[in-house]
Order: C-alpha cells, then structure tokens, then sequence
C-alpha cells in the first residue's frame, strides 16, 4: 500500500495536530478521544505526515512481534 492509499483509509477535516500544535489548523484525522478525570472529552488528531509516521511505526511494531498489520487504524492498540 503506498502513502496515499494509507491517508485515503482515513476522514480528514481542518483540526490541530496534537505532536504539531504550533501549525495551527491543517487538515487532521481524528486518533483518539481522550477522556481525563477532570474536564471534558479531547479529541487528538493529527496531521498527514504524523498519520504516516504513526503508521510506519505501528507496522514496525506488528512485523516485529509477528501480528498482521492491519493500516487505518492509528489509534487502536495493536492485537
């Protein structure tokens, strides 16, 4: 699967990247929902280029302890 197959597996929208805040809005998809003790439910997302890293070392990861990889799926924890 090559880079744009890998994004196209995901819903983007403009958003702040939680590793690049300092960007300010860019196009994001969502990771996760956070949700701390105190204060309300944060959404993380993350930029195309963070999407692509994350997924490079998920697949790092799963090749490395024999489990499929599976893309799409950033913020799940593997199997």
């Amino acid at each position: 699967m090559d880079r744009q197959q890998i994004l196209d597996l995901y819903e983007w929208a403009a958003g702040i990247c939680f590793r690049h805040p300092d960007q300010g809005e860019v196009a994001t998809a969502h990771v996760k929902t956070v949700h701390p003790r105190a204060g309300h439910d944060e959404e993380l997302r993350a930029c195309k280029a963070c999407i692509l890293q994350m997924e490079q070392e998920r697949w790092a990861a799963a090749t490395s302890d024999g489990i499929e990889y599976t893309p799409g799926r950033v913020g799940e924890a593997l199997p």
